[in-house]
């Protein structure tokens, strides 16, 4: 008896603790995992590093400007012989030379490559977008499973509640029976004992859903000690067509576009690499100053400033047939590109198609389950009113608890097994709405 008081005492400040926790919407939790959660943000930072790229410069469509210094001197023992024989000589001889100023360089001309660079930098930043479709979607399938789950599993505290309830009533009608001597002592232990198996069984399920709830604040990126309440029901959309999905799949599945934009950007590579074929032309200009001092010569000093242009051009001509091989390789990865979208468009109907076969089979069951919880739940108040009357034996009367426990857990199984087949058809099928 003392044990059991115990555990009914502790089941009863887990529930009173529970009754007090705030309510989690799943759009609140989603909003707080979009803003929160870390694979987002570091998939969030390369987009932005992607973006900053798409830039001329980067591309190399743009002149470079720079300056430069540079301060030579020397101390030499210097000796000289004129045209006309004379010898002029000193020791410990200072030259200097001074020279600075600016300096333009801008490639007019590389074979076109500088505007292939430049669209493969947007497609670069497209398949940016792409990749966070896909991790927002896969956080927002999980923190959405993982919501649900919890929904399931409180649907299951408050069955395995109920169950306790009705042992508690179970002990209490077994003891005043055994005071007035109309049951045996073994009637009144047998309860005591289904009791305590009710409150441990509760008390396993009331460390599941807590677990479960730390899980979901590690997805939403927060605090995992604190506490809430989730929603009652599990909400199923039995209205999903496979042909729609696959539909959209094709056009919205976010794996499936970043696939087609790497095609793109391999097709951009050969572009570049085939600019490697062409002449690179240069503009050159500058302004520079320029001093020099010498301890010798007809001119010991020396100084000038002005501008400098001209034209550059160079011309491939032989460089070991590298480029033809660069070029056959840049096929080949277009080629490999093609086959990894194929391969992935396959999977992707293959597991639509085999997550609409769950969810149709779920969606049979949930009608069934829900009709079997109501038959249970019946069954169970006709058994407890035939018990109080003394007409049906403990053992029955557990076999009718037991059931109605074991059909309303299947029941919350049946649904929750329904809204991830359909939570994991939106997320396939790119239609997730966040």
């Amino acid at each position: 008896m003392k044990k059991g008081i115990v555990l009914l005492f502790a089941l009863f400040i887990l529930l009173q603790h529970s009754n007090a926790q705030n309510q989690l919407s799943l759009e609140e939790a989603i909003q707080i995992t979009l803003e929160n959660n870390y694979n987002i943000k570091l998939i969030s930072n390369d987009l932005e590093i992607s973006k900053n790229n798409v830039s001329p410069g980067v591309a190399g469509a743009l002149p470079y400007l720079g300056g430069n210094f540079t301060n030579n001197g020397s101390i030499l023992d210097s000796k000289q012989i004129r045209a006309d024989g004379t010898i002029q000589s000193k020791d410990g001889a200072r030259n200097s030379n001074l020279n600075y100023g600016v300096g333009l360089t801008w490639t007019i001309f590389d074979g076109l490559g500088m505007f292939a660079r430049y669209d493969q930098l947007q497609e670069l930043e497209k398949m940016g977008k792409e990749n966070l479709q896909v991790v927002i979607m896969e956080n927002v399938a999980s923190v959405t499973s993982t919501y649900y789950n919890l929904v399931q599993q409180q649907q299951q505290l408050y069955a395995y509640d109920t169950a306790i309830l009705i042992s508690k009533q179970r002990l209490d009608f077994a003891k005043n029976r055994y005071q007035v001597g109309k049951a045996a002592k073994l009637e009144v232990l047998n309860a005591e004992v289904d009791m305590n198996t009710d409150t441990t069984n509760l008390l396993r399920q009331q460390e599941l859903y807590n677990n479960t709830q730390t899980t979901l604040n590690q997805l939403m990126a927060r605090d995992p000690s604190i506490r809430f309440k989730v929603t009652d029901t599990i909400p199923v959309d039995n209205t999903l067509n496979i042909e729609v999905l696959k539909e959209q799949a094709l056009k919205h599945n976010p794996s499936l576009q970043a696939a087609i934009i790497n095609k793109r950007v391999r097709e951009l590579d050969l572009k570049i690499v085939k600019s490697y074929r062409y002449p690179i032309v240069n503009l050159n200009s500058g302004y520079n100053f320029t001093n020099s001092k010498s301890a010798l010569g007809f001119a010991t000093q020396t100084s000038g400033k002005g501008l400098t242009y001209g034209v550059t051009a160079s011309v491939p001509i032989f460089n070991g047939f590298t480029q033809n091989i660069s070029e056959h390789n840049a096929k080949i990865l277009i080629n490999s590109a093609e086959v990894q979208y194929e391969q992935l468009n396959q999977t992707i109907l293959s597991d639509l198609t085999s997550v609409y076969q769950t969810y149709q089979t779920s969606l049979v069951l949930v009608k069934m389950e829900e009709r079997n919880q109501r038959i249970a739940k019946e069954n169970l108040e006709i058994t407890i009113d035939k018990f109080k009357l003394g007409s049906i034996t403990t053992v029955e009367f557990r076999a009718a608890q037991l059931n109605y426990i074991n059909a309303t857990v299947r029941n919350s199984n049946a649904q929750f097994n329904a809204k991830v087949a359909e939570i994991n058809l939106s997320r396939i099928s790119g239609a997730m709405e966040y």
